[in-house]
């Protein structure tokens, strides 16, 4: 298992587009995929368990992924984090 936190970055937060493509992203891989926060653990292939976090713009969030492909899995997702999920320039 392998972990990491990261802050969210982008201004409008994991809203309906960025929670859309990051539970696309997290599909694509075997590994189970949790997002962590202060209050509950969700599974990261949900768009809706994402949104229901309600994580906004610098909030922090722990991501943790088990399986086979994990390290492959872990790339992209900070991948997206890093890009803003391409909302922002």
């Amino acid at each position: 298992m392998i972990k990491t936190k990261v802050t969210i970055s982008n201004k409008l937060g994991l809203h309906a587009r960025p929670s859309s493509k990051l539970a696309e992203v997290c599909s694509k891989f075997d590994a189970e995929i949790w997002i962590k926060n202060d209050r509950k653990k969700i599974n990261a292939k949900n768009m809706m368990d994402i949104l229901m976090l309600a994580s906004g713009y610098k909030s922090q969030i722990e991501i943790l992924i088990d399986g086979e492909d994990e390290q492959a899995a872990m790339k992209e997702i900070k991948i997206l984090f890093t890009n803003r999920f391409g909302e922002e320039s």
